[in-house]
């Protein structure tokens, strides 16, 4: 960190939460897709495969968060040798250094924990069966767009769910190959982003009975 260096504005207004939304939804429609494609050759079965892109997405933003904690922590550390307004004020300027100073996040690390992470999933195939890092660039996207997301006040953040979970059409929209019928969630697709628990953008399940 260059210590008590004055952070130039961060993007943290409408029109950058705007720009990171749109960047979720582009990888929704465009990356995600693109990285199913990858997965083809390895995994025939396309359960699996949206499976494998779920897992990912939701540990990326577990990975960039715990990365963002440990970056915030040493920022406001350097900071709070020279700040001398209050601490809301100290938190503003953290959240603008680092937002500012994105070569602070080691995203390599995270992509390495994310691929190591999703090795251990038993709901995935195994490590010999598949070699995650074929989508380590769609991993890396995702960490980046993370750990940006929590520069925002407040910060974005996308929703934890569980096989088997009630169907939240406030949440979710199903997948055209959903059973319609069916209360339940047979699987994750994609992730819903939320902000302060208030879902910004839908995310998608399978339902099945």
């Amino acid at each position: 960190v260059r210590p008590c260096s004055p952070p130039v504005p961060r993007r943290c207004g409408a029109s950058y939460r705007a720009y990171l939304i749109s960047r979720y939804n582009f990888l929704y429609a465009k990356e995600r897709l693109d990285a199913e494609n990858i997965l083809r050759p390895f995994v025939c079965d396309m359960e699996t495969v949206q499976r494998i892109i779920y897992v990912a997405a939701v540990e990326s933003f577990r990975a960039a968060k715990m990365a963002f904690w440990k970056v915030k922590i040493n920022v406001k550390d350097t900071f709070a040798i020279c700040h001398k307004a209050g601490p809301a004020s100290l938190e503003a300027a953290v959240l603008d250094y680092i937002a500012c100073h994105k070569d602070l996040y080691d995203v390599c690390a995270s992509v390495h924990e994310v691929v190591c992470a999703m090795n251990k999933n038993p709901k995935l195939p195994c490590p010999g069966e598949v070699d995650y890092l074929v989508i380590s660039c769609f991993i890396r996207e995702l960490c980046c767009l993370a750990f940006s997301m929590q520069t925002l006040i407040p910060a974005l953040d996308i929703a934890f769910g569980i096989d088997g979970e009630f169907f939240n059409r406030g949440m979710y929209y199903r997948s055209f190959d959903s059973d319609f019928t069916a209360p339940f969630v047979a699987y994750h697709i994609w992730p819903a982003l939320v902000e302060d628990g208030t879902v910004i953008v839908k995310g998608e399940v399978v339902t099945k009975k």
